[in-house]
């Protein structure tokens, strides 16, 4: 038997293994153990490879073959010894599997070497990150020196004011337009014209009296400048034009510019970058209070105070600026709360000037270039400039960028070559901007904080947005995303999920989450979601939450969510939408409700006004649409609470 074998391999160099079967007449059951040994062999040295792999020292076919088969490999490849045919056999037979497991282990070692390219490549990046930050670290604190130094300079002057003037201090307001325009005319047609403006220069003169909103000291200045002008409509408007510059260049305005200074220098360190920061906006842009502060927060102005949230302090910082003049109040909510807020339009070409100075912040408006040195970039132009802008972006230690005025935005290039060049990023507010598509590469800005796509057109959130965990704040609002399709349990850091936004019957819509949402203890908004029993059970564990909308309530639902309300002591705004027009809000478990709510919205039918709302002495805003009450007049009911200063009802009430 076995000349005929060697034979058959000397002959053919391979066995013929029909021929070499009926010539062996080997049994079945020694061909069973074959393969299971061969089985065997071939999984220990996947295994032998796989963990050679892991420590870091893969190792050759050869090497394998000697670990694992040692003395067993002279015997297979023999044919002096051991049951020889069916030995044989499995060496021949088995060439195919043995390429396959060699196939397969160099693909394992492949995958693995891969990964662990991609990790030290992430690590490298995230070390270059950390060193920038450090950087950034050096130059804050070199920044917070200088403008110590200003302040205390500041104080000398307040100082000396102080102990030389009378005690009372007069705020002077902002003349209304009528003394306004009065004022300029006095001052820039003194010389002639006996103080009235000509008609061919009333178009522009009231433009550069609107610039100055009502500022005295900004009238009056300008307007002794141009009087010292030529009377020529096209000279007039070439200063208009060009108010930035000549605030800074013409000495006839260096009053303004040192009035100003001598405010800013005065504001004490924490207030200064808040206050430069309205330098982003676009010239009479108004910006949400809400959004302002979520900003300021993102971006580390904020420093944060026992007892108080860090948006409270926000609100002090703002507030203090509204009263030292630096700010104006654009729009008031009917409680008199800010809503909107501005600087006037000369304060604006100052904090310019000085945020150009610092590298604060870089205004890319047309034909301008970027520069690489900057903090901060707020786009306010065209398409038809953003290509060339696009593909001068290098890398840059920018930290916030902002779209404002963009009619077009490139598709991918735009958001890839951000992600790509700005590593660093911590706020990306691109609120308003022409965008269909949030790309994937945003989830590799590991240190974002902020992130906006406020009434854009994106619809879906890429799983990359996953790998966010420094997010603080995200903002859908008014943009068709149903769902973050991610474990929100991860983001420990966030403070704010605002997600209200409408489908075509003008009913608004929660977003859907995955993930538990009880160990998000710093969360302040959850604005809307939609509900679910485990969502509802783990609202009990956000005991920090000031605004809480919650869409798609079914009666079930009720009891648990009034037992997560009452452990929500600080809760400020609620508002709960029942899952259609028939499903029963059953919220009246509800002993003793947060002693701060001043906004209550329930849409859905109600059984009974519920007795806690009786309850709410600060309450200032209810909302009551489709309740369909009419075993009492819940007029009657309310007439109780002393702050209530806006009442809505909608199909409310039955009754007469």
């Amino acid at each position: 038997m076995t000349g005929s074998i060697r034979n058959a391999v000397a002959k053919d160099g391979e066995l013929d293994f029909p021929k070499f079967y009926e010539d062996s007449h080997t049994s079945k059951k020694t061909n069973d153990w074959i393969h299971l040994k061969f089985r065997e062999l071939h999984q220990e040295m996947v295994n032998v490879q796989a963990a050679a792999i892991e420590s870091g020292m893969p190792l050759t076919q050869e090497e394998i073959s000697r670990q694992v088969l040692g003395q067993k490999k002279r015997y297979l490849l023999g044919f002096g010894s051991g049951p020889q045919p069916s030995t044989i056999f499995a060496t021949r037979a088995h060439d195919k599997d043995m390429e396959a497991m060699r196939a397969e282990v160099e693909a394992l070692r492949e995958e693995r070497q891969k990964d662990h390219d991609e990790l030290m490549k992430e690590r490298e990046e995230r070390e270059r990150c950390y060193n920038e930050l450090l950087k950034e670290r050096e130059e804050r604190i070199q920044l917070s020196n200088e403008m110590l130094k200003e302040q205390e300079e500041g104080q000398k002057v307040a100082t000396f004011c102080k102990e030389t003037s009378m005690d009372h201090v007069h705020e002077l307001e902002a003349l209304s337009e009528e003394k306004a325009w009065e004022l300029f005319c006095k001052k820039a047609f003194q010389l002639d014209f006996e103080g009235h403006c000509p008609p061919e220069l009333e178009e522009v003169s009231h433009a550069i009296v609107r610039k100055c909103q009502g500022l005295p000291l900004a009238i009056a200045a300008i307007g002794g400048l141009l009087s010292t002008k030529n009377k020529g409509i096209s000279e007039w408007q070439k200063f208009y034009g060009s108010m930035h510059s000549e605030l800074e260049r013409n000495p006839n305005l260096t009053s303004i510019r040192k009035i100003l200074l001598l405010s800013y220098n005065d504001l004490p360190h924490y207030l200064k970058s808040c206050f430069l920061y309205f330098g982003i906006m676009p010239e009479d842009y108004s910006i949400s209070y809400g959004r302002l502060i979520r900003l300021w927060i993102a971006e580390g102005f904020i420093e944060e105070q026992k007892g108080k949230t860090m948006e409270e302090v926000a609100e002090e910082c703002l507030i203090e600026l509204i009263h030292r003049r630096l700010v104006l109040v654009s729009t008031t909510k009917f409680d008199g709360r800010v809503r909107q807020c501005q600087v006037h339009d000369v304060v604006r070409e100052i904090i310019l000037s000085m945020s150009e100075e610092f590298s604060f912040c870089q205004i890319l408006e047309e034909n301008s270039s970027f520069n690489d040195t900057t903090r901060r970039l707020s786009m306010h132009m065209h398409y038809c400039n953003m290509d060339k802008v696009m593909k001068s972006i290098g890398k840059s230690p920018v930290r916030s960028v902002f779209l404002f005025q963009v009619v077009k935005l490139l598709k991918k290039p735009f958001l890839g070559t951000l992600a790509a060049n700005f590593r660093l990023l911590k706020v990306l507010d691109l609120q308003n901007a022409p965008l269909h598509r949030l790309h994937e590469e945003v989830g590799n800005l590991f240190l974002l904080r902020f992130l906006s796509i406020w009434n854009t057109n994106v619809k879906i959130i890429p799983k990359s947005i996953g790998k966010l965990h420094n997010l603080q704040t995200l903002d859908l609002k008014h943009s068709p995303v149903r769902e973050l399709p991610f474990d929100i349990s991860r983001f420990h850091k966030l403070r704010h999920i605002l997600a209200c936004s409408c489908n075509r019957e003008s009913n608004i819509v929660g977003v859907k989450i995955h993930g538990g949402i009880g160990g998000l203890e710093e969360l302040q908004s959850l604005w809307y979601v939609r509900t679910n029993h485990g969502l509802i059970k783990e609202l009990e564990n956000l005991r920090q939450l000031r605004k809480l909308g919650i869409t798609k309530l079914r009666r079930k639902h009720g009891r648990a969510l009034c037992t997560a309300i009452e452990k929500m002591k600080y809760l400020k705004r609620l508002s709960v939408r029942a899952s259609s027009d028939d499903e029963i809000l059953d919220v009246q478990y509800i002993s003793s409700p947060p002693k701060y709510l001043q906004c209550l919205v329930l849409v859905g039918r109600l059984e009974k006004l519920p007795d806690w709302n009786l309850k709410l002495q600060n309450l200032v805003t209810l909302r009551l649409l489709g309740s369909s009450l009419t075993k009492n007049d819940p007029l009657k009911a309310l007439q109780v609470l002393p702050s209530l200063v806006r009442l809505v009802l909608v199909d409310a009430y039955d009754g007469e």
